[in-house]
């Protein structure tokens, strides 16, 4: 039993929500990040990364960086930038890509959920990443980037989120990447009920994106109950801010590979040795692979595709994923490549920068490149249901989530 909360939430005036909703603090280094907060003064990126705020020399991680952004909040709060709702209420958020749409509601997930199980991961998280989360969300006393949930769509969800896009949005807009986004505010007591009760009849929650987020506010909130023994579970701290989408909604493109050396190997050696785990053919255009189990790759100018031999196929949920093959036969027995999560010599490109990124890498700082078929939700439940985790960098959600749309003070 999943259980989803209403909340009243923070947002901005509808007349600046463009200029202040950013992509995820994460999706940018430290150049880039400052770069967008001079282009927009008023993007959410001065609360989320607020070193942008201090000289370069300034240590990132500094406490006065973290007490920055709960200033530049507070301050935005106090001013009247943001607003907080009346009441709990859940939002429905719609983002719009070439066309196509993907419908999410937002609410506040259960700590406890996370816990027993209920919201299921794929992903191991690493600590120093999750610190920077948890002194973010516990100094500025809110959650501000929400994490990207799934749940196998159910029609008596659809039908509620149906009605309320039916009515007057409280935002439209379309941010600078060209992708649409629209809210609307469900404030009726009987629809959410319904929405409450229907995730109440669901056993399972994924994480699609943003696991380090997640651990982080989850690590803040058993941080609080230690802090309030009293505590009864009502309080804000047992909740974390979120999207949720029904998986067929979604889109996952591939995560791309790319590698520095052949290990040594000229390149007749190097396709020798591909060729008794592949068939290899030429290409005289880019490839992007049409199913499971097949593979693009360039080389010293050349378009091949790869099609993985029966043999190494496996029934196992992280075995059998394309990425686990490619890592197995190719990276780590030809190439070396042991641990992807360590290994300066093998990078990772996702599939929204395109296949000419692959050519650019692989022509520039690397030598040779590899296009995926995107992993599938279905896998990604597989996976996630055994309780396994996939490799690292298996799936390129999109498009983003906002951060600074919605924010959920603890």
């Amino acid at each position: 039993m999943a259980e989803i909360k209403a909340f009243r939430g923070f947002r901005p005036r509808a007349e600046l929500v463009d200029r202040i909703a950013a992509l995820p603090y994460d999706v940018y280094d430290r150049e880039e990040a400052k770069l967008e907060v001079q282009r927009e003064p008023l993007s959410f990126l001065r609360v989320d990364r607020a070193e942008t705020q201090f000289e370069d020399e300034v240590d990132m991680y500094s406490p006065a960086v973290y007490r920055k952004a709960k200033e530049t909040l507070d301050n935005m709060i106090r001013d009247g930038i943001y607003l907080q709702e009346e009441k709990e209420v859940y939002y429905i958020y719609e983002l719009t890509m070439d066309g196509r749409s993907q419908v999410g509601i937002v609410a506040c997930a259960s700590i406890d959920d996370y816990q027993n199980g209920v919201i299921k991961k794929h992903e191991d998280t690493r600590e120093e990443k999750e610190l920077d989360r948890i002194r973010h969300v516990d100094t500025c006393n809110a959650q501000t980037g929400p994490i990207f949930l799934t749940y196998r769509a159910k029609e008596e969800i659809n039908a509620v989120v149906d009605r309320i896009r039916k009515n007057e949005p409280v935002y439209r807009f379309t941010s600078s990447d060209g992708i649409g986004h629209t809210v609307w505010v469900m404030q009726q007591e009987e629809e959410i009920q319904q929405i409450r009760e229907g995730f109440r009849r669901i056993d399972r929650i994924y994480i699609a994106d943003g696991h380090h987020r997640a651990a982080s506010a989850v690590k803040v909130g058993l941080k609080r109950r230690e802090e309030n023994p009293d505590y009864d579970g009502t309080e804000e701290f047992n909740y974390f801010l979120s999207v949720l989408f029904p998986h067929d909604q979604l889109m996952i493109l591939p995560y791309n590979r790319v590698i520095k050396d052949l290990a040594g190997m000229t390149e007749e050696e190097f396709l020798a040795r591909l060729s008794e785990s592949f068939e290899i053919q030429t290409s005289g255009q880019m490839v992007a692979p049409a199913h499971k189990s097949e593979f693009g790759m360039y080389l010293n100018g050349q378009w091949y595709t790869l099609k993985a031999h029966a043999e190494l196929y496996r029934e196992d949920p992280v075995e059998g994923l394309d990425v686990s093959i490619l890592q197995r036969e190719v990276f780590e027995k030809l190439l070396h490549i042991s641990d992807p999560r360590t290994d300066e010599r093998i990078g990772f490109v996702g599939g929204i920068r395109g296949l000419k990124e692959l050519e650019r890498r692989a022509e520039s700082d690397m030598c040779l490149a590899f296009s995926l078929y995107p992993t599938s939700i279905l896998e990604l439940f597989r996976v996630a249901d055994a309780g396994r985790r996939m490799p690292p960098k298996s799936t390129w959600f999109e498009p983003k989530l906002r951060s600074g749309i919605f924010i959920h003070q603890i």
